[in-house]
């Protein structure tokens, strides 16, 4: 499975938040206006970003329950929680928080989340959520995922699923060599199988349809500027990095290709909400 740091996850909050999109954004508060409270399970939770960004679209009470595999990063996502909320208190094992007039009651669970997804549905959340997330997933986990959250009666809610499309300022000729490397290692297996990479928000639009879940989809992409400058450099590192791993492009290539300064990106995902019809 793979691991991300905490600085990683801070350096993309912003621009994931301004990518989400906002039509699929106003489906899932409009499926839920009419309710007092909500139960959230969020897979692959990080440092707590995706409950930052989507519970003001929820009603005024919310429980959620914020698995990873990585302790650590549990451990950021309540300290980081505990500085973004207006008022917070401990009970326990879980943090109750109040921010902008919700009541959002907050569980910590460390799992595998290739094993035990279904050991976490049992508890019957009424909202399932992740956010970039599932294109590190398999196929074959995407569908077992689909029917899993339907037969539990749940909403899904996935934004910021890396779906392939890049376009690079100022463009150079080896752009594209990158690209199609960089994907071929978004396909290696993550700890869930051989990811489905830039594919996933297909198989996930596709499985949830096909399982009777009404689907809304719309595209998120990353639009970085200048003032993005230290996300845009670690982006580039990363790509550098992965394509190595994957070979295919020649070392000076891979070099040349870091050494430009680059003043944009465009980085493609895609949003999906299903629910029940």
């Amino acid at each position: 499975m793979s691991d991300f740091s905490p600085e990683w996850l801070d350096l993309r909050e912003a621009a994931d938040a301004r990518a989400r999109n906002q039509s699929v954004a106003s489906a899932v508060a409009a499926r839920f206006a009419l309710r007092s409270e909500l139960s959230v399970l969020d897979l692959g939770a990080g440092t707590g970003a995706n409950l930052r960004a989507t519970s003001a679209l929820l009603p005024d009470r919310q429980t959620w329950t914020l698995v990873d595999h990585d302790t650590r990063l549990l451990d950021a996502a309540k300290a980081k929680l505990i500085r973004w909320a207006d008022r917070y208190e401990e009970d326990g094992e879980r943090l109750v928080l109040d921010k902008g007039g919700k009541r959002i009651t907050v569980l910590f669970k460390a799992a595998d989340l290739a094993r035990d997804l279904q050991a976490l549905l049992d508890d019957k959340p009424q909202l399932v959520t992740a956010s970039a997330f599932f294109d590190l997933t398999s196929e074959d986990y995407i569908r077992a995922l689909a029917k899993a959250v339907v037969a539990a009666g749940a909403a899904f809610y996935a934004t910021l699923t890396y779906n392939g499309l890049q376009k690079w300022t100022p463009h150079r000729p080896a752009d594209n060599q990158m690209t199609a490397a960089f994907q071929r290692h978004q396909m290696r297996d993550k700890g869930f199988g051989p990811a489905a990479g830039p594919l996933a928000a297909s198989h996930l639009v596709d499985q949830f349809r096909i399982n009777g879940h009404v689907v809304v989809e719309g595209e998120s992409p990353w639009r970085l500027e200048r003032s993005d400058r230290m996300l845009i450099d670690e982006l580039v590192r990363g790509h550098a990095v992965a394509v190595t791993e994957i070979g295919g492009v020649d070392e000076k290539a891979v070099v040349g290709w870091v050494n430009v300064t680059r003043t944009g990106a465009f980085v493609g995902h895609t949003d999906v909400f299903a629910a029940p019809s």
